[in-house]
C-alpha cells in the first residue's frame, strides 16, 4: 500500500489541495488528478522534455518531481502559458513555421523556447540549439523549430 499525502499548491493560477501517493509524479498527478493533459508523458527519465512545465518560476521535468515536493509551489502548465498569454508568440511562430508534426513534443518545446526567449536568449540559430538539447522531437528535425524561436526573438511574428 503507497503511503499518501496532503499538498496544497497553486496551478495555473488556482489553489489547488489534494492527498496523493507520496510516489506519484508531478506530471501524473497533474495529468490524472487534476485533468491537465497538455504535459505528455515520453521516456519517464527526464531525457525527452515532453513533461516540460514551469514550477516557482523555472523550468522542470514533470516527471523528475514528486508532486508531493510541488507542495507550496506555483505551477504553470502547457495550458497556464497558453491562459496567460505568455506563449502567444512562441506558439504563432511554431504555426507559422510549421514547427509541429505530431504535437507529441510541442509542449515541452513551447515550455523550453518560452525559458529561452523570456531570459534573453538570442536568435543565434546554435544557442537555440544548444538551449533545446533537452527536448527531443522525432517529426519536425528541429529546423522549423529553432526558426520560428529565432522569429520570435527578431521581432519577426506577433501573437
Amino acid at each position: 500500500m503507497s503511503k499518501m499525502q496532503s499538498v496544497s499548491l497553486t496551478v495555473n493560477g488556482e489553489a489547488v489541495t489534494a492527498t496523493v501517493s507520496v510516489r506519484k509524479h508531478l506530471v501524473d498527478f497533474l495529468r490524472e488528478d487534476l485533468g491537465l493533459t497538455g504535459s505528455h508523458v515520453g521516456c519517464e527519465h527526464g531525457v525527452c522534455g515532453a513533461c516540460t512545465l514551469e514550477v516557482n518560476g523555472a523550468m522542470v521535468r514533470g516527471c523528475l518531481m514528486l508532486a508531493v515536493q510541488a507542495d507550496g509551489a506555483t505551477v504553470t502548465t502547457v495550458e497556464g502559458l497558453a491562459d496567460s498569454g505568455r506563449s502567444d508568440a512562441i506558439r504563432a511562430a511554431f504555426a507559422e513555421r510549421n514547427a509541429l508534426q505530431c504535437g507529441y513534443c510541442t509542449p515541452g518545446m513551447l515550455a523550453s523556447a518560452l525559458e529561452y526567449v523570456e531570459a534573453g536568449g538570442t536568435a543565434d540559430r546554435d544557442a537555440i540549439r544548444a538551449h533545446l538539447s533537452g527536448n527531443y522531437c522525432r517529426c519536425t528535425g528541429y529546423q522549423s523549430i529553432v526558426e520560428a524561436i529565432s522569429d520570435v526573438i527578431s521581432g519577426e511574428v506577433d501573437a
